[in-house]
């Protein structure tokens, strides 16, 4: 009997090790262009004391020396290539929040959410204000 609860327990702690395994957003994730459907870029996303970060690693429908025209502030005329756009999110509860996105193609920046959809689909929602007044991109894991 002893044995039997030991190999239930040990099978249990390994699936529940996969799924916590598979609840990170770190890792790489292609992102899709809102109009035409098609692949647009990938993105890096990374943590770094304890927020996490998501920059340009990969631009599939612009050219790699590509700069951000309508960026402000200090991204302004600088390559996509490797710039943040995704930055400060933090952990909280189920999802992570409270960070900022900013759309390359406008320079316009929103508040930031993220959860996952499944070990990999991410499901990142950028708005001005309220939430619910903001749109939801589904982004997909790079294996």
């Amino acid at each position: 009997m002893k044995v039997r609860s030991i190999l239930i327990l040990a099978a249990l702690l390994s699936v529940s090790g996969m799924a916590f395994g598979q609840s990170s957003i770190v890792g790489v994730w292609k992102t899709i262009d809102d109009e035409t459907g098609e692949p647009k870029s990938h993105l890096e996303i990374y943590e770094k004391d304890g927020m996490f970060y998501g920059k340009v690693v990969k631009l599939l429908q612009s050219p790699p020396d590509t700069t951000c025209d309508l960026c402000p502030g200090d991204k302004k005329d600088q390559p996509l290539m490797g710039m943040d756009v995704v930055w400060d999110l933090q952990p909280y509860k189920d999802y992570w929040s409270y960070g900022r996105i900013m759309d390359p193609n406008n320079g316009k920046i929103y508040k930031c959410s993220v959860w996952l959809k499944g070990a990999d689909q991410l499901e990142v929602r950028g708005y001005l204000g309220v939430s619910a007044l903001g749109r939801t991109q589904s982004w997909y894991r790079i294996k």
